[in-house]
């Protein structure tokens, strides 16, 4: 009997760093084409996505954005998958799809409503749809060209920004003529986001006061803020804004792997808000993936990407099996780039 890989949550995270002890590996019996019901796929993923936003959904919530994923069951998120059979009129066998919360196992029924085609584009590879093309990609451009509003010579400062969002925003803000300042964790991502067009970038677990280097690096202070991080350095970006500046909350990593709600940063320079007449915007992508800016993000970015000038980093895991993993590297830095798990 054929046997199927899968990954499961065994315990909710809800407090602190999620563990390999969290998760289950185990072997199942493959789904069989006779099992497919009217309308349904049968599919084999071969990249998944792997995103900092699935640590919420370990913990077992039931008032966060996006539910949480249940005990004894998959976990789910993004992947390109195969069409191994279909009995849907709209899919056929070798067909490559888009699940958005698709099963971590290496075979499975879906529902085809809930997937769709990917159609092939020039210099466009099926994994640049978990990598460059993905979901954090999106969040990159809704945020920085939709929510912020980029006037060409304005500054922005971009937290994170060897990241999998972080990366993307670099490059589109200087597309739109920004000046763009950028921190990261290591001087390896510091180079690297040098390397995609930031004109400032700085380490900031070196730099020593964030405030002050702010300060000195960005003396005409910062128009736009892409938040990855939320914390400290979303405290001291609102110290240094300018007037009718705009704040993107993208993320909030800092507070993610936190014990107990009372170890939350307060924000101590929120009047700043205020004084500088700051919009400042919290967003969830996955409220936008049907609207019109997701058709004109992959126009725009796949165009760019197969002319070169967009470079995507990414971190790639192989075999399903390290999923857990995978997830768990997101948090400790040891990624650089957009992570994909590889089937």
């Amino acid at each position: 009997m054929t046997k199927i890989t899968r990954v499961l949550l065994k315990d909710y995270v809800t407090g602190g760093h999620a563990q390999l002890s969290d998760f289950v590996v185990e072997d199942a019996t493959a789904p069989a084409k006779d099992q497919l019901k009217d309308n349904q796929v049968l599919i084999r993923p071969v990249y998944f996505s792997v995103d900092p936003y699935q640590r919420g959904r370990l913990s077992g919530t039931k008032d966060s954005y996006v539910a949480s994923y249940e005990k004894g069951k998959p976990i789910t998120n993004f992947l390109v998958a195969e069409v191994v059979a279909s009995s849907s009129s709209s899919f056929k066998e070798g067909d490559l799809v888009m699940h958005n919360d698709g099963n971590w196992e290496s075979e499975y029924i879906a529902d085809a409503q809930n997937i769709h085609r990917i159609e092939p584009k020039q210099g466009v590879e099926p994994r640049d749809y978990v990598g460059v093309l993905s979901m954090p990609s999106y969040t990159a451009y809704y945020g920085t060209m939709v929510l912020g509003e980029p006037k060409r010579g304005e500054t922005i400062l971009v937290s994170s920004a060897s990241g999998a969002v972080g990366q993307m925003v670099v490059q589109l803000a200087k597309a739109a003529g920004l000046h763009v300042v950028a921190f990261a964790g290591s001087d390896e991502k510091v180079e690297h986001v040098k390397k995609l067009g930031a004109d400032v970038a700085f380490n900031y677990k070196t730099c020593g006061d964030f405030l002050a280097t702010l300060k000195k690096l960005v003396p005409q202070r910062i128009d736009i803020y892409y938040d990855n991080v939320g914390g400290p350095y979303l405290d001291a970006a609102l110290a240094h804004v300018n007037d009718h500046a705009r704040v993107i909350i993208c993320g909030a990593i800092t507070q993610y792997n936190i014990d107990s709600p009372d170890q939350a940063y307060a924000i101590k320079n929120i009047t700043a808000v205020l004084v500088r007449r700051v919009r400042m915007q919290g967003f969830i992508i996955l409220d936008h993936m049907d609207s019109h800016h997701h058709a004109e993000f992959v126009d725009y970015v796949s165009k760019l990407y197969a002319q070169g000038k967009i470079q995507y980093k990414t971190y790639e895991v192989d075999g399903l099996q390290n999923g857990p993993q995978a997830i768990l590297d997101l948090f400790s830095g040891k990624n650089v780039g957009k992570t994909i798990l590889k089937a």
